[in-house]
Order: structure tokens, then sequence, then C-alpha cells
């Protein structure tokens, strides 16, 4: 079978996980001996783990959080007074669903902005998007919006 052209096709279809997929599968022995249901399915998966990381990839760069930081990095012992069991909650995203806020109070340097990003990130891997702004700089962008007629809009695209 030509792989050239096939590869060709799934790529002008847009399947580029397939493709991808397709080339390792190539590659693999082992594949030869596959069912045609178990190749299939093992094809697809490569799909969707393709579209599901390009997807956060582009919520992630949409968010435009400042530090590469992730929750499973959180270190609880510390001292900064973070309440593990509150954090671990808040990790869960339910209050992102209930539309409820948090707000992350502290002294100057102890990780408020770090913090936030690995929740954002967190709500990025769980399909939902995100906006990191800092206070000033949110303020500015509403009094900005407010005097040349944009703050309605604003507002409707932070909600």
């Amino acid at each position: 079978m030509l792989t050239h052209p096939t590869l060709e096709t799934l790529h002008a279809l847009g399947l580029h996980g397939i493709a991808k997929g397709f080339k390792a599968m190539e590659a693999d022995p082992a594949a030869a001996a596959m069912t045609h249901a178990d190749w299939l399915a093992l094809i697809l998966d490569h799909e969707v783990t393709y579209r599901g990381q390009k997807r956060f990839e582009a919520r992630a760069g949409r968010a435009k959080l400042r530090q590469a930081a992730v929750v499973e990095d959180v270190n609880y012992r510390a001292v900064r007074g973070l309440d593990r069991t509150l954090f671990l909650k808040l990790t869960s995203c339910q209050w992102i669903h209930d539309h409820r806020h948090v707000i992350l109070t502290g002294p100057t340097g102890i990780g408020k902005s770090w913090l936030a990003c690995a929740l954002g990130h967190k709500a990025c891997r769980e399909d939902i998007s995100v906006l990191c702004y800092r206070v000033p700089r949110l303020f500015a962008a509403l009094d900005l919006a407010r005097g040349d007629g944009r703050y309605a809009k604003l507002l409707a695209s932070l909600a």
C-alpha cells in the first residue's frame, strides 16, 4: 500500500493526529498482528489525543498565564498558610462551574500569582477558558474601556 498518498489525504482532511498515528503504526511491527478494530481504535485515539492537546495549547495561550505552574507542584509545607484541603477543593474547578470567584491574598512574594497560574492551568486542562489579569492591569483596562465606550463589551468578555 502506498502510504504517501494516504498521509497526504489525511493531512488534507485535517486528520493530523491520525496521520501521526498512522506513521507510528507503520513503523511498529506489532501493529501488523492487530485486528482491524484494535488498529482503528488506536489510530482514532491518536486523533483524539492530538485534538485535545491542540485545544489545550490554544486555550493556555489565550489565558496569558505568566508562569508555568501546575497544581501538582504546589508545596504545602512552605510557610504561606495554604490550607491543603481547601486548595485541593479549588483544583476540582467546581467553583468555576458554580460561578464563584476566588481572591488570593497575602504578603508580597508568597506565591499568590504562582498559585493563580496553577489554578488557571488546571482549568485549561479541564477545557475551561481562562484569562489571567493582575488587579492593577484589570482596573486600568476597565478604566480605559469606560473612557472609549468598550466597557460593556469588556465586561461581557470577562463574564
